[in-house]
Parts: structure tokens; C-alpha cells; sequence
């Protein structure tokens, strides 16, 4: 009985249960179904389809040396999958879920489709610790906060250990032709990827090696570590889980065993990593629980925030060119790595939506396009916790100060100096705020503002009043000032 495992976002073979499950039943016909449009306008951006170009590759390989290599297709799943079952004489097909709202709805037309073709079909959870529906208040809601919500996840189990990779692959007799990787076109026309390709191993491999690096250091000072842009003490994992490289039971077993073996303050350590995949499970909880959150504000009534347009200020800030360092660094490193520190996100995406009064939606479809970690779920939570519109959101006159944050998480400026290197001759006094320094300080160190580095954009007293006049406008009452 030949089962065919259509691959998604869970490009690896080790805790793949639908794959396994599979390989249990008899011969397997492994399957990439590229269709970009059945994502709505949530279609894979730039750095998502570098890293999948490369994922793909990997799998492939590994699926061939199991012996049943991977068949890449176009079209439609909905059709494309019921057709692959004809011509190939398979009598199931298997998937592992995902939760986002166009995947869901596919996946509701797709099993309408095989069932009315008379083809089996199973799908396993192989992308989230907890299924969205499972954690529920004690009126039967889902929650909306985060520290409840784990509480209740702990409660509900620990996480099941993951299952090794199937030994071996049986291929189908038949099997159907597909078309090269190579002509999906993922790989960019125009060479701007060469910063992803020094800073990322994507695949299974390059997972597993991440994970081994952090367990081996950064995981024991991870509570306090995680903090400050120039350490390496995050885990850099984000991407493989988002693309499914590794497994989350991968993850929380890993790091939950190294919890043991360590003193009290490496399980501290740990124990922080492990919420952080709890805030990765809340982050789909709410946006499969509450859909229209994807484009829209979880509290409706932000939907009548003052935002403001302004083309100028969106493009200085995409181009790390706001003229506060600290914003600017993180939006470069973004560029030509694809990823940004997890506090320089916070400092940057409220820059944008309280400095600027710039729509978070505008900065969730630019990470999208430029993230390698874009995951639809955590992208949306996090610029709406930003803008103060989401589930367990800062309030929003909660306004970061992108150069006090600079001081107190890059007192040195390392962070600063390696991604804006025309500021890197500045005094650790000067660095944060350039424009404050004397002129001698800035001839000495090079520094032309407004030529060689911009001045800001916006002054950060006046930008902070002018939001809290917006929100106060907005909600129709003073706002506690909290500095």
C-alpha cells in the first residue's frame, strides 16, 4: 500500500510522524507541491524562498539516500494530490498540519477532494508541542494571555519524546515525473543573498548543528544572555523550526535533558528557553483560535488607530537609515542576514509604529519578506504586541527609547559598530546618540551627519508626545505616562 507524505513547512525525516507512520505501512512516495498562491498574500517572501531553495535540497537528498527521493511538483495540492494518487496507485496520503488560515482552508478542500476520489488520508501534528484548540480557560475560551496559557499547556502533558528517522525508505513502484528544484525559480535573480549564505546552514543538518552549538554554550546563560545583541547566547533556531528542520519535542527534549545535568542556574537558563517555545505555541494558539488576526488587530477598536503614511520614513527606516543607531543596526543586520536579535525586533518595531505612527502592518509584511524565520503566526503576534493591538500586547504608551536601549543592551556598542562601521570610531559615550556628541568628537571619529550618517528623523521626545496625543485622540482619555 503505497502512502504518499506530502511535505510542507516539515522538511526533515527525525519526529516526523506522518512520515513514519508511512514507512510503517509500505512503500512511500515523498512529495513538494510548489503552489506560492495558495498562500493568499501571504506568499513566501525573498528570504523564505533562499532558505526553502536550500532545504529542499537537503531533504531531497536525505529522502534518496533513505531510498524513496523527494518528487517536486507545481499546482495545486487540492487537485495535484488526488491526480499523484492516481498515477502513482497510492491509496492514502499523509501530511503534518499547519494552522495558519489559508493552509487550513486548503486542507479542509483537499480532504472534500480525496475523500470524494475514494483516497485515505491522515494528518499529525508534527509543527507545535500543543494542538491550538487543546489549552482553553476555565470558561472554554482560548486564552488571550500568555502566562495562563502556559500554565495550562504544562498542565495539559509533557511533551511526547521525538521518534527517530524511518531506517529505511521503500519507493513505489510507480513513480510519477516531476521537475527539478532548480525551476521553482526560489533562488534570487539578482545576487543580495551572499550575508544569508555565510550566516545559515539550512536543513536538517544545519538544525541539528544549531541545536548541538547552543546546547554546548549559549543554553546556560540564555535567561540573562538572551538579552543583549552582541553575545551569541540565543539559540538562532527560529528558521529550522518555522521550516520544520527540527521538531519542537526535538527542541524541549534537548534542552529539557541538559536542564539535568546542569546547576541551578543552567536550568534557569533552560527553563527560559523552554517558555520561549511556549510563546512560539502561543503565538499560533491565538492566530489559529482568532484568524483575522493575520491582517487585522486582535482588539478591534485599533482598527480606527491614526496611523500615518509616509512613504519616506518607512523606506529610512527598511534601510537601517533613521539615524538612531541602535534601530539602524538591527534593520541592517536584518538585510544581510535575514534575521534580527529578538530585543533589537521590539526596539525596531516600536520605532516604527510609535515614532513614526507607521502602521504595524507595514512593518509585519516587511519582516515577511525579508525574515528567514517569517512565520506567519509569530510575525503577526509580535508587531501586534508592538503596537499595543494584540494578544498579551505592551500597552501602547509604552514607548521604547531606542537610545537608552542601546546603552543598557550594547553599553560597548559592539552591536552597533559591526553593523553601522560609520559610527564605529565614536566614543562609547557618542555612540548612541551622534547627534549629541561636539563637533571635534565627530571629525575625530569621521563622522559627517547628515552625510556619512543621517541625522533622526524624528526627535525622540517629540515623536513620544506625538503618539501618546494620538492614542489619547484615539481612546478619548488621558494616558497614564510611564516614561
Amino acid at each position: 500500500m503505497t502512502t504518499i507524505v506530502w511535505f510542507r513547512q516539515d522538511l526533515r525525516t527525525e519526529d516526523h510522524p506522518a512520515l513514519l507512520a508511512a514507512a510503517e505501512a509500505g512503500p512511500v512516495l515523498p512529495v513538494f507541491l510548489w503552489h506560492p498562491e495558495s498562500e493568499g498574500h501571504w506568499a513566501p517572501g525573498g528570504a523564505t524562498r533562499w532558505w526553502m531553495d536550500r532545504s529542499l535540497r537537503a531533504l531531497a537528498a536525505r529522502l534518496a539516500a533513505l531510498g524513496s527521493p523527494l518528487l517536486v511538483r507545481t499546482g495545486d495540492p487540492v487537485k495535484a494530490l488526488p491526480e499523484l494518487a492516481r498515477e502513482s496507485g497510492a491509496t492514502r496520503v499523509h501530511w503534518s498540519r499547519r494552522y495558519e488560515p489559508a493552509a487550513v482552508r486548503q486542507e479542509e478542500r483537499l480532504i472534500d477532494a480525496l475523500d470524494a476520489a475514494g483516497i485515505g488520508h491522515a494528518s499529525f501534528n508534527s509543527a507545535l508541542l500543543y494542538e491550538p484548540h487543546e489549552p482553553r480557560t476555565g470558561s472554554g475560551m482560548p486564552y488571550k494571555v500568555f502566562t495562563p496559557f502556559w500554565k495550562a499547556c504544562r498542565a495539559i502533558r509533557v511533551p511526547e519524546r521525538p521518534h527517530p528517522a524511518p531506517k529505511a525508505l521503500h519507493a513505489p513502484e510507480r513513480v510519477p515525473g516531476g521537475v527539478t528544484i532548480d525551476s521553482l525559480g526560489l533562488r534570487p535573480a539578482i545576487s543580495w543573498d551572499a550575508g544569508l549564505a555565510a550566516e545559515w546552514n539550512p536543513g536538517e543538518t544545519g538544525a541539528a548543528a544549531r541545536l548541538k552549538t547552543f546546547l554546548d554554550g549559549a543554553v546556560g546563560r540564555y535567561a540573562e544572555g538572551r538579552d543583549f545583541p552582541d553575545r551569541p547566547d540565543t539559540s538562532r533556531l527560529s528558521p529550522h523550526l518555522h521550516f520544520g528542520e527540527i521538531g519542537p519535542r526535538q527542541a524541549w527534549h534537548a534542552v529539557a535533558d541538559a536542564m539535568q545535568r546542569g546547576d541551578d542556574a543552567h536550568r534557569r537558563s533552560a527553563d527560559k528557553f523552554l517558555s520561549e517555545l511556549g510563546w512560539r505555541e502561543f503565538a499560533h494558539h491565538v492566530l489559529a483560535n482568532f484568524p483575522r488576526t493575520a491582517d487585522e488587530p486582535l482588539r478591534a477598536e485599533f482598527k480606527r488607530f491614526p496611523w500615518r503614511t509616509d512613504p519616506a520614513a518607512l523606506r529610512a527606516w527598511q534601510r537601517g537609515r533613521t539615524g538612531y543607531p541602535l534601530v539602524d543596526a538591527g534593520m541592517r543586520e536584518l538585510w544581510h542576514t535575514g534575521w534580527m536579535h529578538n530585543r533589537v525586533r521590539m526596539v525596531v518595531a516600536s520605532f516604527l509604529v510609535k515614532h513614526l505612527l507607521v502602521s504595524w502592518n507595514e512593518g509585519a509584511a516587511w519582516f515577511w519578506d525579508t525574515l528567514v524565520d517569517a512565520d506567519l503566526a509569530n510575525n503577526s503576534l509580535g508587531w501586534q504586541w508592538a503596537g499595543g493591538c494584540g494578544a498579551d500586547a505592551a500597552p501602547y504608551f509604552r514607548i521604547f527609547n531606542p537610545v537608552t536601549q542601546g546603552q543598557k543592551f550594547d553599553e560597548a556598542g559592539a552591536y552597533i559598530r559591526r553593523w553601522v562601521p560609520e559610527l564605529a570610531r565614536l566614543p562609547d559615550e557618542a555612540l548612541h546618540a551622534p547627534w549629541e556628541a561636539p563637533p571635534l568628537v565627530l571629525v575625530q571619529a569621521g563622522v559627517d551627519l547628515g552625510v556619512t550618517y543621517p541625522r533622526p528623523i524624528v526627535d525622540h521626545g517629540a515623536a513620544r508626545a506625538g503618539a501618546l496625543a494620538a492614542l489619547a485622540a484615539f481612546s478619548g482619555k488621558p494616558l497614564p505616562d510611564e516614561g
